[in-house]
């Protein structure tokens, strides 16, 4: 396992983290997992060097943060990094309000059963709160900063304008990109993001689970992916087919997706899914593979020129 950089005064971080929103219960986001099983997991994610835990407060309504505490009982705090979020709470409602920061932090570090979290980044936020100028939310996660509750703060977005925005305007020093084959905007932002020292926390790399090349134009969904159309399907159908061509019949479509976002020296770790322990294997796996960068220009182009003028919905 490879260790990259993250924010100051935490421990390198694995460049493949578990994101932990599948270790929760109730969200009907996904296949259930005993609790039985998600410690499980969690404890065989640290054996292979997974030391970079991602979740939130509305991942199972709270179920994943306590999940998750309570399989890292025994394990030596100062050596794994907790990354958390605000904004969507663990009653399944929003509330970015400022106001509400403290508890929701509160709520996490209670269900963790820790006195700090590495990171807080702001969940998904509306464009409105990313100006550091136009909002408090700043001066109070800098104060719990000063508590020593969290090291640093964030939030995950998912575009270069919203990026750019917030790195300019506030002190952040972590943010959870939306970045994969597919979708590819935010790396315009990777070089402020490495002139600022941001860390990169690349959420849905599999773009859904479309990059593990398990769906076709005849897939239908009924869970959370169910918010596409027919017409949005076929055209990823099509999409998953050119970067087949691209890359060739041979190679494994998921360790090739994860390896393009590891190539960028901006990014810190990458948190795909792990529903069941092979699928954390395979995602592993992927650290053995590095992209030849006439592959990733490739790609980049594909891009540039195919995707994008599609404007995909998400």
């Amino acid at each position: 396992m490879k260790y990259n950089s993250y924010i100051k005064d935490t421990p390198k971080v694995s460049e493949i983290g578990l994101g932990a929103w599948q270790l929760g219960s109730g969200s009907g986001w996904t296949k259930e997992m005993t609790e039985k099983e998600a410690t499980y997991l969690v404890h065989k994610a640290i054996e292979e060097g997974v030391n970079f835990f991602d979740t939130a407060p509305n991942y199972g309504y709270g179920s994943s943060e306590e999940r998750l505490g309570k399989a890292l009982k025994g394990v030596d705090r100062s050596k794994i990094v907790i990354n958390t979020k605000f904004g969507h709470t663990d009653k399944g409602t929003q509330d970015y309000s400022s106001g509400y920061i403290r508890e929701s932090l509160e709520g996490s570090l209670r269900r963790l059963d820790m006195d700090y979290v590495d990171s807080l980044i702001i969940h998904n936020p509306p464009a409105e709160y990313l100006d550091g100028n136009k909002n408090d939310h700043y001066e109070i996660l800098e104060r719990l900063k000063e508590e020593g509750k969290i090291k640093a703060y964030g939030a995950s977005l998912d575009t270069q304008e919203e990026m750019e925005l917030f790195m300019r305007t506030t002190n952040c020093e972590v943010i959870e990109a939306f970045f994969n084959i597919l979708w590819q905007d935010v790396a315009g932002a990777f070089p402020m993001a490495q002139e600022k020292g941001v860390g990169i926390i690349v959420k849905i790399p599999l773009d859904s689970g479309w990059l593990s090349g398990k769906y076709t134009a005849e897939s239908r969904f009924d869970d959370v992916r169910g918010r596409w159309s027919e017409q949005d399907i076929r055209t990823r159908a099509k999409l998953l087919d050119r970067v087949r061509d691209i890359i060739g019949p041979d190679a494994n479509m998921v360790h090739t997706a994860i390896a393009f976002c590891l190539s960028y020296d901006a990014v810190s770790t990458v948190i795909p899914g792990n529903a069941n322990l092979d699928q954390l294997k395979s995602n592993l796996e992927s650290t053995a593979l590095q992209l030849k960068p006439q592959l990733v220009e490739q790609l980049e182009t594909f891009y540039k020129e195919e995707v994008k003028p599609l404007a995909l919905p998400w």
